[in-house]
């Protein structure tokens, strides 16, 4: 048998997936008024090591598919359907003794509003080493110790007396600081971030943002980063998801969805962010009309309401036919502009506003 025939007898191998891979996931919440699709068909991926920022205005489902991640939406009135794999394990119908086998050891959550995440009844300390000791079954010094050893990576002074406090005696940005520590205590492969500097300080937001880079230089951990702040993901992601009305409608690199983006959404978040600059006369650009209800999407394009380029499109698809975003190109947006449409529409239109 010749070496060609031996070559092609050989089974092709798999490819491998990515360490996080979402596909078609739809989440629905059922309420009196009717079915509220929050999340419709959403797909990505996220490797180890790596972070991925997910951006877009209230409402565009960047929180509901994360605790869908994890696991966390009420059962008694949501439907989620779709594919999730957490290094080749999927979460999507699992039971709540498998979640929470996973949640807090192999994927953690910083959860928006520090203080509310917090219970007002426990030590901060206590509540750092309560996953340790269920997930590592470590005893009670040894998880305060590590407790303490984590306040102490996350910036916080005199992390010995500290770890006694309750939350309400430290600042905002120490409970978001704590918050971190929790959910780095178990060192999860996993870290889900919601708007971890919302209500921040300047000053203390980069050190927030600062921390969790090092921290996964150190462990590898995948991170997602949920925010409404460009600024963020400029400085933290590697790649980025524009999301709008429960869906992907952009994705790509971090360079190339902030200078070169190619769906109008994109370039309405954009042209709406101040320039340190520009003239304290000129006015903000600020994207017109407000998101759709999920309750009763519009037809065809859901952004086509407020897109001041539907008439670029002769067809008029954009108020009947929803456009798809390639499945398997890292790079893409759904619109039914053509490549050239955009090409010239951005540079011609929307870049000079940008500079």
């Amino acid at each position: 048998m010749s070496t060609l025939s031996q070559t092609a007898a050989e089974p092709v191998s798999a490819p491998a997936r990515s360490f996080l891979s979402v596909r078609d996931l739809y989440v629905h919440f059922a309420t009196e008024d009717g079915t509220v699709k929050a999340v419709d068909g959403l797909s990505f991926d996220l490797e180890r090591g790596s972070t991925l920022g997910i951006v877009g205005e209230s409402g565009s489902g960047k929180s509901v598919t994360n605790l869908a991640i994890l696991g966390l939406h009420n059962p008694r009135n949501t439907t989620i359907q779709g594919e999730i794999l957490l290094d080749g394990q999927e979460l999507t119908g699992a039971t709540e003794r498998q979640l929470n086998r996973l949640r807090g050891k192999k994927m953690a959550m910083i959860f928006q509003d520090s203080l509310a995440a917090l219970s007002p009844f426990y030590t901060v300390g206590r509540q750092i080493a309560e996953p340790l000791m269920k997930h590592t079954g470590a005893s009670r010094r040894e998880a305060r110790a590590r407790a303490v050893d984590m306040l102490r990576k996350v910036g916080i002074p005199q992390p010995e007396l500290r770890v006694d406090d309750y939350p309400h005696q430290f600042s905002g940005g120490m409970r978001q600081r704590a918050m971190i520590a929790m959910a780095l205590v178990c060192d999860p492969e996993l870290v889900i971030a919601d708007e971890p500097t919302t209500a921040l300080d300047v000053t203390v937001q980069a050190q927030i943002l600062d921390l969790l880079k090092d921290l996964q230089q150190e462990t590898g951990a995948a991170i997602i980063i949920i925010t409404h702040d460009l600024g963020v993901i400029a400085k933290t992601a590697d790649q980025v998801m524009v999301m709008y009305a429960g869906r992907c409608v952009e994705r790509g690199t971090v360079k190339e969805v902030m200078h070169r983006p190619q769906h109008p959404y994109s370039w309405g978040l954009l042209g709406s962010v101040p320039r340190l600059d520009s003239s304290v006369e000129t006015p903000l650009m600020p994207i017109p009309g407000a998101p759709p209800s999920l309750l009763s999407p519009p037809p065809g394009c859901p952004f086509h309401p407020r897109c001041a380029f539907t008439g670029e499109v002769a067809s008029g698809a954009c108020n009947t036919v929803r456009p798809d975003l390639p499945e398997e190109q890292r790079r893409g947006s759904a619109c039914h502009l053509t490549g050239n449409q955009k090409e010239e529409i951005f540079s011609t239109q929307i870049r000079p506003r940008l500079r």
